[in-house]
């Protein structure tokens, strides 16, 4: 983690709840007290092979607590990716487990009353025999940003379902490498990152969907 100073972003240092694995797909949520990640960290002693899904949350003094791994069913035999919460209560998230559509598919869970989780396959209007992997829900929960073959897609809420997707235009998809897309807090910005072919690693890129809102901020805050 880094910290907006007075001369900008600090030096980088690992969060004291590093596990031992590999773990990534970070995602802030509820103002910046819990987090969702995905890890292959030990658990029992034993080191696991696939990536779960697990939340730590930061007391009112900003410690961080002990990480959870999510419980099955959310959590499966196979690997799960990009956890991200919806304002309805849903946790999106993809999955090479079986049962999908096909290769990868996206997935959502929730807890009911009595504190169990609920899984279900977002059906073929979003997943394919392909690879869809990645979700990311906006923060007025009527769309849906889909990572795939093919680059970024879009879903939108009508009723309880949601539509086939979509892909994003030219602006967006160019060579097909589009991934991990971050929404800003108004959905009115879309960044996200590109592999530029032919150099050592991909770029973050911008994209002003309505407007030129002043997002990201800058560091440090002029």
């Amino acid at each position: 983690m880094s910290h907006c100073e007075a001369k900008g972003w600090s030096v980088a240092q690992p969060v004291p709840f590093a596990g031992d694995g590999v773990e990534a797909d970070p995602y802030f949520f509820d103002g910046g007290k819990s987090l969702y990640f995905i890890s292959t960290r030990s658990t029992d002693g034993i080191k696991r092979k696939d990536l779960d899904i697990w939340r730590v949350e930061r007391s009112d003094s900003g410690v961080w607590q002990t990480p959870q791994r999510l419980p099955e069913p959310v959590n499966s035999t196979g690997s799960e990716w990009f956890p991200r919460p919806a304002s309805d209560g849903w946790l999106y998230f993809g999955s090479d487990r079986p049962g999908g559509f096909g290769k990868t598919d996206i997935w959502r869970a929730r807890m009911d009353e009595k504190q169990h989780w609920a899984v279900e396959n977002l059906g073929a209007a979003i997943n394919t025999a392909g690879d869809e992997y990645e979700p990311l829900p906006a923060p007025d929960g009527q769309k849906l940003i889909i990572m795939a073959d093919g680059g970024l897609y879009e879903s939108r809420l009508k009723g309880s379902s949601w539509s086939a997707k979509a892909a994003l235009g030219p602006e967006v998809n160019v060579n097909g490498s589009e991934i991990g897309a971050l929404l800003s807090p108004s959905g009115k910005s879309l960044l996200f990152s590109r592999d530029i072919k032919g150099t050592q690693s991909g770029e973050l890129f911008l994209w002003h969907i309505e407007g030129g809102e002043n997002w990201p901020p800058s560091c440090p805050r002029s």
